[in-house]
């Protein structure tokens, strides 16, 4: 089935490993590389509609199984990651990197300090409703650009993304190309100050050298990973998977990293595979030890290796 010319990018048959932070995957049917808003909006409204398609961003927040995805992979670059600064207003492209957009409105006097940490670009913290120290996406945004499957670009008011904890309502092949927020002011070089604490905190918690996607499972009720006031050790996913005695567990080259223990991490060779299968004895494990079903942070697409 042809596809439309676009400007940008489209490869066929792209290996996806290389795109993701655990660099892990199959090949997408197709990747697309758009030029710009225009070129999105122009190749999918020529898309076939049965032809799904798939908004990825930097790959931080994802398993890309080892068959690949039978879509058009759409991956935001250049002409998408513009940050611009009006009165406490941030607008920021979806390609724009979330430690990227907190800086540059630090500079300013804008405090979107609790993206400092988040991995990733801002499309996908929309669509996650990142949140990080207490405060989530939801408490800033005021309005989402999208281009829908069928090439129409809206503006969309937050109220109606429906965020919640690291979950959005987005129409179906909908592909977030900008985000607005209101920021609340603050002193610049305070607001520096933070982002160095959160940076130095994370460093001495986290397996940052390793190739991981993040925190693997959300918390037990929706708590904060990262501590908010009212947050009880009992009721983070790191550990429930400690009373389950699967921190450090391996399976391949797959591993639930010994320095936090809700860091699902690829120690050289793992498969996609390794990752999911890991995950999962993880889930069973804490299900048979607490009760609690963890339900996956990390998002996991495409089809397994054929047999």
């Amino acid at each position: 089935m042809p596809l439309p010319t676009p400007r940008g990018a489209l490869t066929p048959d792209r290996p996806l490993a290389d795109l993701t932070w655990l660099r892990v995957g199959g090949p997408a049917d197709w990747l697309f590389q758009p030029a710009d808003l225009d070129d999105l909006s122009g190749f999918l409204a020529a898309l076939d509609p049965a032809i799904d398609v798939f908004p990825m961003g930097v790959g931080s927040n994802l398993i890309v199984r080892d068959g690949g995805i039978r879509a058009v992979v759409i991956r935001l670059g250049r002409g998408f990651n513009a940050i611009e600064i009006q009165g406490e207003r941030v607008t920021a492209g979806a390609a724009a990197l979330d430690a990227h957009v907190a800086r540059k409105a630090a500079e300013a006097g804008l405090d979107l300090t609790f993206l400092r940490t988040i991995p990733g670009s801002i499309g996908g913290a929309v669509r996650m409703n990142a949140g990080c120290y207490g405060h989530y996406v939801a408490d800033f945004l005021e309005e989402v650009q999208v281009v829908g499957r069928d090439g129409a670009v809206q503006t969309l008011p937050a109220a109606a993304l429906k965020l919640a904890y690291r979950q959005s309502d987005l129409p179906e092949g909908a592909v977030i190309t900008a985000a607005t927020f209101r920021a609340p002011s603050g002193d610049p070089a305070l607001l520096e100050a933070r982002m160095a604490d959160q940076i130095a905190r994370r460093d001495t918690s986290q397996p940052t050298r390793d190739r991981s996607a993040g925190s693997t499972f959300r918390n037990p009720l929706g708590r904060s990973s990262t501590g908010t006031a009212d947050d009880t050790h009992e009721l983070k996913a790191w550990k429930v998977i400690d009373d389950a005695g699967m921190r450090g567990a391996t399976l391949g080259g797959a591993q639930m990293s010994p320095k936090h223990s809700n860091f699902l991490i690829n120690t050289g060779g793992a498969t996609s595979a390794d990752l999911e299968n890991l995950g999962e004895m993880v889930r069973k494990r804490v299900l048979e030890t607490s009760g609690i079903a963890l339900v996956w942070e990390i998002m996991r697409v495409g089809e397994p290796a054929a047999e």
